[in-house]
């Protein structure tokens, strides 16, 4: 057995303790966050801080990294009060990824990685064409953590796209069916493979 104290884990190398942290955590869901600003410049990136909020309003947060090192995206929601979260599946895995790069303000993510913005009426932030399940926000609230200069941002869910229509009588949606992919840590990507479904737990 190994353990591992917090004085140990604070004195490793930057990116080592950033991956060993990040893949500590567990699989997570693994999306492009579309946006553009009020020029109609469009932007995109990979995130994988993704939290459910709550169901009824239908409730999405997402962890920003500090504005220094992830400007683009949370301007541009402060600025529209619009965005879009699309998963990503194995056909776009390597598009999706580049998006992580720091590309200037003025470049678009969705041109350099060959994946296309999409459009549709009522919603200002693009959807990213590719993608199998995405679906829009409006802004609802940015909450400061301030012990990290990170910020979680919570929004409302106002429109779903699905490339197939897989829910199931009890409005359960499986994601393995539209080729959703998980990622752990910073760099891996994995499948998803239902293990079981399980009754509603009662004492």
């Amino acid at each position: 057995m190994k353990t591992i104290q917090a004085t140990e884990i604070e004195g490793w190398e930057r990116f080592y303790r950033a991956n060993f942290i990040n893949s500590l955590t567990g699989f997570k869901s693994a999306n492009l966050i579309g946006t553009v600003n009020q020029d109609g410049q469009t932007n995109l990136a990979v995130f994988s801080s993704i939290i459910h909020i709550g169901s009824h309003p239908a409730l999405v947060g997402y962890i920003n990294r500090p504005v220094a090192a992830a400007p683009h995206t949370l301007a541009n929601i402060e600025a529209t009060g619009s965005y879009t979260l699309n998963h990503i599946h194995p056909s776009i895995l390597r598009q999706a990824h580049q998006t992580s790069a720091k590309y200037p303000e003025n470049i678009s993510e969705f041109e350099k990685v060959n994946l296309t913005p999409q459009f549709v009426t009522g919603i200002q932030a693009p959807f990213v064409k590719e993608s199998h399940i995405k679906y829009a926000l409006s802004l609802q609230e940015i909450l400061p953590i301030t012990l990290n200069q990170t910020f979680l941002v919570i929004g409302k869910i106002e429109q779903v796209i699905l490339s197939e229509d897989r829910i199931t009588e009890d409005g359960f949606l499986p994601l393995d069916q539209l080729s959703s992919i998980a990622c752990n840590g910073n760099d891996a990507y994995y499948h998803a493979q239902l293990v079981e479904r399980l009754g509603y737990a009662k004492p």
